[in-house]
């Protein structure tokens, strides 16, 4: 229980909210009123502390369930996301079926960004589970990055890559499932806060693609919940 040590609330309770902030699109003043309905008297700002302490806590222990054990052709594009003001770049990458791979933040879209994702999201996976082919939009940047990745031996050189426009048709719709949980936050103060509650929004999404279904072995929302709270210890029954 040394997660919730000081806390004023169970762990239960408090990932439960990190869970519903993440996963149903709302604002902090909206959860503070169903938590409040709930009994639990609990400042918004209070919970915005819990969703950036916890959120990427829980994708950091998860990590090991969603990763992919077989190596499938993955669509890599970039979205926007509003960061004091400013648009900066959320680089995502899926496989043919949906699944998530990874994703990172970036203050800008470059070769250098391009490079530092793409190599994060092959370092993320075993080299036998590495894709044949890269999908990418026809950004200028991803080219260079990949062939650089292939000269440093951080990927096959036979890895393909493909600048088919149709083939992404699946990341963007899937973006935009994304975005719907990213609007009611209004914009974020900081890039770290950004990407702490990002890393909460993309794995509940993985929760509801069903990339983690084997490990809530048939349970649904109470398996989801079970293999959550059991990454902390604090699942009983």
């Amino acid at each position: 229980m040394t997660d919730f040590k000081w806390r004023h609330y169970q762990g239960d309770v408090i990932l439960g909210c990190v869970r519903w902030y993440c996963k149903y699109g709302i604002s902090y003043r909206e959860l503070e009123e169903m938590m409040l309905e709930r009994g639990f008297e609990v400042d918004h700002t209070t919970l915005y502390r819990w969703v950036q302490h916890f959120a990427p806590e829980m994708e950091k222990r998860l990590r090991w369930y969603y990763k992919p054990t077989m190596g499938f052709s993955w669509r890599v594009d970039e979205t926007y996301v509003k960061v004091k003001g400013k648009w900066a770049y959320l680089y995502r990458v899926i496989d043919k079926h949906g699944d998530t791979i990874d994703f990172y933040l970036s203050p800008t879209r470059n070769k250098k960004a391009a490079k530092r994702f793409l190599g994060k999201a092959l370092k993320s996976i075993k080299p036998w589970a590495h894709p044949q082919t890269i999908n990418t939009d026809k950004a200028p940047t991803f080219s260079p990055a990949i062939n650089e990745l292939k000269e440093e031996g951080k990927c096959s050189k036979d890895m393909a890559h493909r600048q088919v426009k149709y083939l992404n048709n699946i990341i963007e719709a899937d973006h935009g499932k994304l975005k719907r949980l990213i609007k009611p936050t209004l914009g974020f103060k900081s890039m770290k806060t950004a990407y702490a509650t990002i890393k909460g929004f993309e794995l509940m999404r993985m929760f509801k693609k069903g990339q983690m279904e084997i490990w809530k072995s048939g349970q649904g929302l109470t398996g989801e919940i079970r293999l959550i709270e059991r990454q902390f210890g604090i699942y009983n029954t």
